[in-house]
């Protein structure tokens, strides 16, 4: 299909589905306006894989551009309001990455409360038969979880926690209607109040360095931080420095500012639980990231509705 662009780098899966569609694919938005100018011209709909800006100066690369279809629920890299005073639609893939989100945000606190790399290290190198007993590890259940940010993969997130028999608390632009959790309305206020705080924000300029070091503090010395959201919500200095120091216990980490080569302080820390931006990384859930992406561009080439229209 000669006006579907792809641009950026899928998955093997998505790779296999573009050549059988026929899209045109270019690993990156420098290579898509690199070329030819007629080429250009056809484009009516991106499939955009990926994490640099894609603003105006790309935009008007495509004059006949009319949709930027993400391949991800976070659009944070595309420039919406560029896109809208252009007549283009931008459409994400949310709801099909919930549960694997929810989850690996559940299995870093785990990992961390319960020490599990440690562990398997003291099995693996024989230290369980010539030392003894790993240490004791932190209880998980039963403590405190605070989310900051109730949309859905915060409520799909707050929903397993709850299971582990956690008091739950919250912070959002409103209250949500909860089994009754606690609202706070302000995140240094939440922060305080809590054990593990989870932070499972939207990307972009609203919410960059939410997490302050004003919130970080607040944790205090046996508070657990786990970001599942963007590296941008958290101010990384202020992070760094509470884990060095030990005004928090530790983190769970999935994204970076620097991705995908993070500060490399972070590789020194022992009292920090680092993932590779994986969250949404299964097969499942990558296939149905992939098939609601092709399903909003077949929708807007046929003039229909798109699925899930983020302007």
């Amino acid at each position: 299909m000669t006006d579907v662009l792809a641009v950026g780098s899928p998955d093997q899966k998505s790779r296999e589905a573009l050549a059988e569609l026929g899209w045109t694919h270019v690993e990156s938005l420098d290579a898509a306006q690199a070329l030819d100018e007629e080429t250009r011209k056809g484009v009516k709909a991106i499939a955009f894989f990926g994490h640099s800006p894609f603003a105006g100066a790309q935009m008007e690369a495509f004059p006949a551009l009319g949709l930027i279809a993400n391949f991800g629920v976070g659009y944070d890299a595309i420039n919406v309001g560029d896109a809208s005073a252009r007549g283009i639609k931008v459409t994400n893939t949310p709801d099909v990455l919930n549960d694997d989100v929810a989850d690996l945000a559940v299995a870093m606190l785990l990992d961390f409360c319960r020490d599990m790399r440690g562990a398997e290290a003291h099995v693996r190198s024989g230290d369980w038969g010539k030392k003894g007993p790993h240490p004791l590890q932190r209880k998980m259940s039963g403590q405190k979880a605070g989310i900051l940010g109730m949309g859905r993969i915060g409520r799909e997130i707050a929903d397993r926690l709850a299971a582990f028999k956690m008091e739950m608390h919250y912070h959002a632009r409103s209250e949500k209607e909860t089994p009754g959790w606690t609202f706070h309305a302000d995140p240094v206020a939440l922060a305080r109040e809590v054990d593990f705080l989870v932070i499972a924000l939207v990307g972009g300029p609203a919410t960059e360095g939410y997490v302050s070091k004003e919130v970080i503090e607040a944790l205090g010395p046996t508070g657990v931080l786990i970001n599942i959201s963007r590296g941008t919500t958290v101010d990384e200095e202020a992070l760094i420095e509470a884990l060095q120091k030990g005004t928090i216990q530790g983190a769970g980490l999935d994204v970076f500012l620097n991705e995908p080569n993070p500060d490399p302080r972070f590789l020194s820390l022992e009292n920090a639980v680092l993932q590779p931006h994986q969250a949404s990384a299964t097969h499942e859930t990558r296939a149905a990231m992939g098939q609601l992406q092709r399903d909003n561009v077949a929708a807007f080439l046929a003039g229909k509705d798109l699925l899930t229209p983020v302007n």
